[in-house]
């Protein structure tokens, strides 16, 4: 290969000594500065491999001289937050919930550290858009199965929906009347055109009649003689046309008979009460929050309609 090289007359510069088809590869110098440059890097690399982690090791890196790690500097700015957030949070627990409205500023800060909390702990079942899905409610609407109140709300997010474990949880139970061998499947069909009939799905028929009595007997005691529900037991409303499980004939079916034990985590023992609270705000604002706590709420409307009663 040396024997081929030459000098090109032209440049100057000698060859490489290839050739093809006449074709000729000057061995040109590279420039001074491209070769700096590369020097440069290289010590670059060498004092960044001794400061900084980057070797891999079996189970683990290289630490550095310097031991920081990406994991420890996350950890930093997530501390300098929280101690940035602290007076809110501590104004968060010490503030009665029920005034909480009272606070427009406090209440709004709370809205926006639910918001955040929410998209962690939550979208999983209630959805991005807290719409929900079959099974899991819809927290935009106002129908609540224990109370749509700030305090409701808090105790709901703390204590959980049936956890067994936990003698504070929220806890209904609904028979299978079907499974059990409460009711025959015809009764369980007459049970299902009424409370169609109830929501406004069907039309009054002979079917319905009988599932009538058949819910004075065995669902009124939950769900009220007129079937709007009771909320001290989280028997839900079947006058409306909102249903966590579907009104549709099969649906319906299905619920009663096998009934349904849908669980909620209680969040008491996961997250601190600042951020349930937060949560519970968040959940508060988005349209179904209700001012009253759902207690007091019931009682004025049994005063409201007692008053009106000797009134007329």
């Amino acid at each position: 290969m040396s024997e081929k090289k030459r000098i090109d007359e032209p440049t100057g510069t000698e060859t490489v000594g290839h050739e093809w088809d006449g074709i000729e590869e000057l061995d040109t110098p590279m420039p001074r500065w491209w070769l700096l440059t590369l020097y440069a890097t290289i010590v670059w690399a060498i004092g960044y491999v001794i400061v900084y982690p980057a070797i891999p090791m079996l189970n683990s890196a290289t630490e550095g001289v310097f031991g920081w790690s990406s994991r420890g500097d996350y950890a930093m700015q997530v501390a300098a937050r929280e101690k940035e957030l602290e007076p809110i949070r501590q104004a968060l627990v010490s503030t009665d919930i029920r005034k909480l409205n009272g606070s427009p500023e406090l209440m709004q800060q709370a809205i926006e550290g639910g918001r955040s909390a929410f998209k962690v702990h939550c979208v999983q079942c209630h959805g991005s858009g807290a719409a929900g899905s079959k099974g899991y409610p819809n927290l935009n609407d106002d129908d609540w199965l224990w109370g749509g109140d700030l305090e409701a709300i808090e105790y709901t997010l703390t204590h959980g929906i049936r956890n067994p474990d936990h003698d504070q949880t929220r806890f209904s139970q609904m028979p299978a009347f079907g499974k059990d061998g409460i009711l025959q499947s015809s009764e369980i069909q007459d049970l299902v055109s009424y409370v169609r009939v109830l929501s406004g799905r069907e039309k009054q028929s002979k079917a319905a009649t009988r599932g009538a009595a058949l819910f004075e007997t065995n669902c009124a005691v939950c769900h009220g003689t007129d079937g709007a529900g009771n909320r001290v037991q989280g028997a839900p409303n079947l006058t409306d046309a909102i249903s966590l499980y579907g009104l549709d004939r099969a649906s319906l079916t299905d619920t009663i008979t096998n009934a349904r034990y849908g669980v909620m985590p209680r969040w008491g023992q996961r997250l601190d009460p600042a951020t349930i609270r937060m949560l519970a705000a968040y959940v508060h604002s988005l349209g179904g929050g209700e001012t009253l706590p759902a207690l007091e709420s019931i009682q004025q409307d049994t005063i409201k309609q007692v008053t009106s009663n000797e009134q007329s």
